[in-house]
């Protein structure tokens, strides 16, 4: 269906646990002034106040750091406080719809227990190696911190766990960001767990199919795809540490029915048909699905494991360079387009969202990024990431007060982008930039 430059319609996926039943998606009508600032959030907080106070949903920080606003938006994981209504088609409706994957409590609400019960499965906690009465000290261009990088700023919002094709498929399988949480662990020298979370991580690596649905819809833009395949070379390297693992409670849940559907000793219970052909009901039934991850996991050990290592070295080695390799590299900076100078004004600060493709590996991306635009004459410009420095959290002008603001940690920049307020431990990053033809360019990453 379509809607209005100004007036949208908005679908809402609506259940009510007390009358049960599937669900159903109910319309609304909203004339929406200004999809440039208009956040989904925005939109369910004018519906819900201003037509239907029964609809429910979360939400906590408004600022994209808390996750707990995370729901399927025109068919794509996203925060509502994140997405604005300029960032999806214009003259569409709006489709919201809870996310995938999860047990839904009420309308847009998820049961969030079974996303932070196989989060547990990845042994998310640290344990120190050694006891010290002095904290370690890590320097910011560590190696093991580079490697980590944006990794730990997880929000367990679950965006990535509902993109998965895969997490509706097998039982035991933790999901991205649980996976995530076990490499920022198991890159990190000072733990004393890491066979232990290696042999748990990797049993559910065997899961993932290299989709990138979760790298794809991540508000972080980390890469769950990226954390699983270092997982996996970690693995190749330190084959004595994987240690075999029992089934996991959902295979035996599988064995045992299996065993209980057994027919009866041949023989005692055979048909005709089954005595005249050979084969019994046994050898006829489904086999349950616990076989194949079991086999997968026990093939370095079992008869084949010296073939099994060879083949899974060879294959290992390639996606370990391809995957992997280039992603924990410097990426290549580009110039991006940020709109005509006369949009500019001589005096004036612009926020300005920047559009590019970035590739990383064999995979690409599209990228949103704002940049702050401070304009001191006809060919002074200076370009400030939006990002804040303390945990990245969105920054915008504030012509009032006549300073840059961090709305989560109330963090103050002044014009030239010090610090005057807050926790933020340094100046606003500056982007560089050129005039082209009478275009302003922007470098980025």
């Amino acid at each position: 269906m379509q809607s209005s430059s100004n007036t949208r319609t908005v679908r809402i996926f609506r259940y009510d646990p007390e009358k049960g039943g599937e669900g159903s998606f109910l319309s609304y009508t909203l004339d929406i002034p200004d999809p440039d600032t208009t956040t989904i959030l925005d939109v369910l907080l004018r519906i819900q106040k201003e037509q239907d106070p029964s609809i429910a949903f979360r939400f906590a920080c408004r600022v994209n750091m808390c996750g707990s606003c995370g729901m399927v938006i025109n068919g794509r994981e996203g925060l509502a406080c994140k997405t604005n209504v300029c960032d999806l088609p214009a003259g569409q409706d709006i489709t919201l719809r809870p996310l995938n994957h999860f047990p839904v409590i009420k309308d847009l609400v998820v049961d969030m227990g079974p996303f932070f019960a196989k989060y547990e499965d990845a042994l998310p906690f640290f344990e120190p190696r050694e006891k010290r009465d002095e904290p370690y000290v890590i320097k910011p261009d560590d190696q093991n911190r580079v490697d980590i990088g944006m990794a730990t700023d997880c929000i367990a919002c679950g965006c990535c766990v509902s993109s998965c094709t895969m997490v509706d498929s097998h039982e035991g399988y933790c999901g991205p960001a649980a996976l995530n949480r076990a490499f920022t662990l198991l890159a990190d020298e000072r733990d004393a767990l890491f066979e232990a979370r290696l042999t748990k991580a990797l049993d559910s690596c065997y899961n993932c199919r290299t989709e990138f649905n979760c790298t794809e819809v991540c508000p972080k833009s980390i890469s769950g795809t990226r954390a699983i395949k270092y997982i996996q070379r970690l693995a190749l390297k330190n084959l004595k540490a994987v240690k075999p693992l029992p089934p996991h409670p959902a295979e035996l849940a599988g064995q045992e029915a299996a065993e209980k559907s057994a027919p009866a000793p041949a023989g005692q219970g055979e048909t005709a048909a089954e005595a005249r052909s050979g084969r019994t009901a046994e050898d006829t039934r489904p086999r349950a699905c616990y076989a194949s991850d079991a086999s997968r996991r026990s093939f370095l050990k079992g008869a084949g494991g010296l073939v099994g290592a060879g083949i899974v070295v060879s294959l290992g080695a390639v996606l370990g360079v391809s995957a992997v390799g280039p992603t924990l590299g410097n990426q290549p900076s580009q110039w991006v387009n940020a709109g005509p100078e006369k949009d500019f004004p001589v005096g004036g600060i612009t926020s300005v969202t920047l559009h590019y493709k970035r590739s990383q590996a064999f995979h690409s991306e599209e990228k949103e990024v704002p940049v702050l635009v401070r304009r001191d004459s006809e060919q002074d410009f200076i370009c400030f990431s939006s990002s804040c420095p303390h945990l990245g959290c969105a920054v915008s002008w504030d012509e009032l007060s006549r300073r840059f603001k961090c709305a989560c940690h109330g963090g103050a920049f002044d014009r030239d982008g010090k610090v005057i307020a807050g926790p933020p431990p340094s100046p606003l990053p500056r982007l560089p930039w050129k005039l082209e033809n009478g275009i302003l360019k922007v470098e980025v990453v």
